[in-house]
């Protein structure tokens, strides 16, 4: 080798490809493997790692089945109103061909269709109820989706005539406007597809000596929402049949809009007011059910609240399992520092080891909350009576940035549960240690 030639420099650990973990790191890992005499801190390091997985794996399902309770309960409201409707400060509208246009031409709006509505007692020979029917147009695309929750009938059959045989035994028959009612609406009155009922249309107060308009409709078609209390109170009939029934003419009680963002809609509403100008005013979904939905997060908020504190004690746990760690290796902490060991050093050989804890309890309880909600969404384990949930299983819907947030909160706090006794363990003065071993 010549003189001025540079010597070879031999491979260091930090150069290396395969460079080994930091000491902070392979002590803390060692810390987590118990001697003999260290079994009962062994066995609460046990009991940390599970309390963290229960209560990650208990708040992924809790979250993902609320969540599937709001956006089910989204969908059949949605489904059986419209994204937005406008209306008119003086009552009925007008203008109507006007009005349509107009919205039709607002960028989001995909479908505009006029209807009335009112409310009116219906009979049978078993039950009278009150009942707010909705006049549709049958053969334009509609802005609520009826026919996905049709249970007999179609939509088409609406504003025709249907012959009903009359209770004379003479065989006549008697052609009837058509009417669509709930299923649980139906059982009450005690009428199936195809027989009539008797509908009796309030009055004003000005007559409310005289009385109420009498009128017979046929039942074409019975409607399932999975919601009962609609499903009890809700009818539909034709457009102009409700224009007679109500006495409008060619007015319209309002302009039903579906949109193409539904979350979206609040804006495309303000944008057809101000295109319309006043009288006129437009109300989208969620301003109509906003004190629902409101409740609904809420209520999701809290729960994840209170079962953070599950995570919240297992982090205590920890707390006390790392304090304890400290007290039994003080002789070790005190030979690392004199070996050369800074304070921050020793702090992260305990910040290690409890996140590795934390993280490993979090981790098995996130797979075990994903199987969870894996097996309720496809296996009935739960059955719900329908008249209080309207729904008959638990509805699970999963989100990864659910999963996120409640990994990133688990995490956090058994980070927070390490600060203390890595803050004691680094302030330990290794000269008074080692003067009484």
């Amino acid at each position: 080798m010549r003189a001025n030639e540079p010597r070879p420099k031999a491979d260091s650990p930090n150069n290396s490809p395969l460079a080994p973990m930091p000491y902070e790191l392979f002590i803390g890992l060692r810390y987590l493997r118990a001697r003999r005499r260290e079994a009962f801190i062994s066995l609460i390091t046990i009991f940390s790692t599970v309390g963290v997985a229960i209560g990650v794996m208990t708040l992924n399902i809790v979250l993902a089945v609320m969540t599937g309770f709001e956006e089910d309960l989204r969908d059949r409201i949605v489904g059986f109103n419209p994204h937005i409707v406008v209306m008119s400060d003086f009552g009925a509208i007008d203008d109507v061909a006007t009005v349509l246009e107009t919205i039709r031409g607002v960028p989001g709006v995909t479908q505009a269709s006029p209807f009335a509505y009112g409310y009116l007692m219906v009979s049978s020979a078993e039950h009278v109820s009150g009942l707010l029917v909705r006049g549709v147009v049958p053969d334009a695309a509609q802005a609520v989706d009826l026919a996905h929750h049709l249970r007999e009938g179609e939509v088409e059959q609406l504003g025709r005539r249907f012959a009903v045989p009359l209770d004379n035994g003479r065989g006549a028959t008697v052609e009837l406007p058509a009417l669509m009612i709930g299923a649980r609406l139906a059982e009450e009155l005690g009428v199936h597809v195809g027989e009539p009922v008797n509908v009796a249309i309030p009055l004003p107060r000005a007559s409310a000596g005289t009385v109420p308009r009498l009128q017979r409709f046929a039942i074409v078609g019975l409607f399932d929402s999975g919601m009962p209390e609609y499903d009890k109170a809700v009818g539909y009939m034709s457009l102009g049949d409700a224009q007679r029934l109500f006495a409008l003419g060619e007015r319209v009680s309002s302009v039903e809009v579906k949109v193409d963002d539904l979350y979206g809609a609040h804006r495309i509403a303000e944008r057809i007011a101000s295109e319309l100008g006043t009288p006129y005013r437009a109300r989208d979904w969620m301003r109509a059910n906003e004190s629902l939905f409101n409740a609904l997060r809420f209520q999701k908020t809290v729960y994840f609240i209170v079962l953070l504190l599950i995570i919240l004690v297992a982090a205590f746990t920890i707390l006390a399992t790392l304090i304890m760690v400290v007290m039994e290796k003080r002789k070790d902490i005190a030979v690392l520092k004199t070996m050369g060991a800074t304070p921050a050093s020793i702090g992260r050989i305990f910040v290690l080891k409890g996140l590795i804890i934390g993280g490993v309890g979090t981790l098995a309880g996130s797979i075990a909350g994903y199987l969870g909600c894996w097996l309720l969404r496809h296996y009935r384990f739960v059955d719900l009576p329908v008249d209080v949930f309207y729904v008959s299983t638990v509805p699970v819907r999963i989100y990864a940035e659910y999963f996120a947030v409640v990994i990133g909160a688990s995490l956090l706090l058994c980070l927070l549960a390490t600060l203390y006794p890595a803050r004691q363990a680094s302030r330990l003065p290794p000269v008074d240690l080692l003067r009484y071993e």
